[in-house]
């Protein structure tokens, strides 16, 4: 009789326990404020990389950065150099062959995809980021997610108004249409139980794998010894039931006032990060091994380090509707097409997702002949751009 008792009793202490978790993993997080001001990772690598990504002749420049984090599957970067009236050029060839008497334009590594080119030229150029501001892209000028008609970076790049986008935050997305982003209010929260059962049911995607360790990570690089050390999480690791709002896919101009937010410690510790998570001597509490999910995880990062926050806690609601302005606003201010027919996240015939996010093969043969006009101050850009009749809306 008692062994049945306890028997049970103990069986009722599971379910109380299960219905307890259950509740417990459910019920809506209430803060939602977020310590995440200042970068604190330590690495426990014993030397750093030395110097190698400065953009020569960038301390004499009036005009604002072009980082361009360039392979070599890119093409060549002629459709760049179209662009040297508007912008200083600053292409860093990732998957150059190592060749330690190159002093400039290189990366320790060919890690994080566009993620360690940017770092590094934050680094090595903290002190000479033009008055004028930065715009970070990648090196290709045709992609899926180029948020213009044709897909085109050269057209995005010569109509972009670098000015107009820094006015309010000092940092804008070069995307405008929320598709492929985290902006729409069904794509689920990155700490959720949906986010981390996606992970496991589809371990393949990128996407879902990259959510379910963005709030581990952020809670990492933000907490430093006092999350790793000593449990302190508060205010540091995402809440179950708060979505991260962001505009895919790291391309993007920032102000050197925003830039220099942060220290250049700050950004030697969120490379370090990237970097000791790859190879043999891994640090577990670094990136992840994978590129395209260490890559992902920087892509939610970066509105969040260059948004200003007046060093005080991140109000997760106001940072969300700062990353996430409606289509017509981001069209009108970045690339003056400011009488578009538009909901809050699209407008019509300026971008749709190509199927499968890929283009057919031979689309910049198709398209590299485009002409654009660049005239000072200003740049003038293609107008009248259609959609191929396969990619119409």
């Amino acid at each position: 009789m008692f062994r049945r008792s306890r028997k049970s009793l103990l069986q009722l202490a599971f379910v109380c326990l299960v219905i307890y978790l259950f509740v417990s993993l459910l019920r809506p997080s209430a803060l939602k404020l977020y310590s995440w001001n200042t970068i604190r990772y330590q690495t426990t690598a014993a030397s750093l990389p030395e110097a190698r990504g400065i953009c020569p002749g960038l301390e004499h420049s009036s005009k604002p950065a072009l980082v361009v984090s360039h392979v070599a599957a890119d093409g060549d970067t002629a459709w760049l150099e179209r662009l040297s009236s508007k912008y200083h050029l600053c292409i860093y060839e990732v998957d150059a062959p190592a060749d330690p008497t190159v002093k400039h334009l290189r990366v320790p590594a060919n890690r994080g995809h566009e993620s360690i080119t940017y770092l590094t030229f934050l680094i090595d150029n903290y002190s000479n980021i033009p008055q004028a501001g930065a715009v970070f892209v990648h090196g290709n000028r045709f992609q899926w997610h180029n948020d213009d008609p044709l897909y085109d970076n050269a057209a995005s790049l010569a109509a972009l108004n670098v000015p107009s986008a820094l006015a309010v935050t000092g940092y804008h997305n070069l995307r405008c249409d929320w598709t492929a982003g985290t902006c729409h209010k069904d794509s689920p929260p990155q700490g959720s139980l949906e986010t981390f059962f996606n992970s496991i049911l589809q371990p393949w995607s990128a996407r879902s794998a990259s959510d379910a360790a963005m709030p581990h990570a952020f809670a990492v690089l933000f907490g430093g010894d006092d999350y790793l050390r000593n449990g302190k999480s508060k205010g540091l690791k995402l809440g179950r039931n708060h979505p991260v709002r962001a505009q895919c896919c790291a391309q993007f101009v920032v102000s050197r006032e925003s830039i220099h937010r942060h220290s250049r410690e700050e950004y030697v510790a969120l490379r370090q990060w990237l970097l000791d998570g790859y190879g043999m001597s891994r640090n577990s509490d670094a990136a992840p091994r994978d590129d395209k999910i260490a890559g992902r995880v920087l892509s939610y990062l970066w509105h969040i380090l260059f948004i200003p926050h007046q060093d005080s806690p991140v109000d997760l609601d106001t940072l969300n509707a700062q990353a996430c302005p409606s289509a017509s606003d981001c069209y009108c201010r970045l690339y003056g097409k400011c009488d578009l027919n538009c909901n809050a996240g699209a407008c019509y015939a300026q971008y749709r997702l190509p199927p499968n996010m890929r283009l057919p093969d031979n689309w910049a043969d198709l398209h590299r002949n485009d002409i654009y006009e660049v005239y000072e101050p200003g740049v003038k850009a293609l107008h009248g751009r259609l959609y191929p009749k396969a990619f119409e809306p």
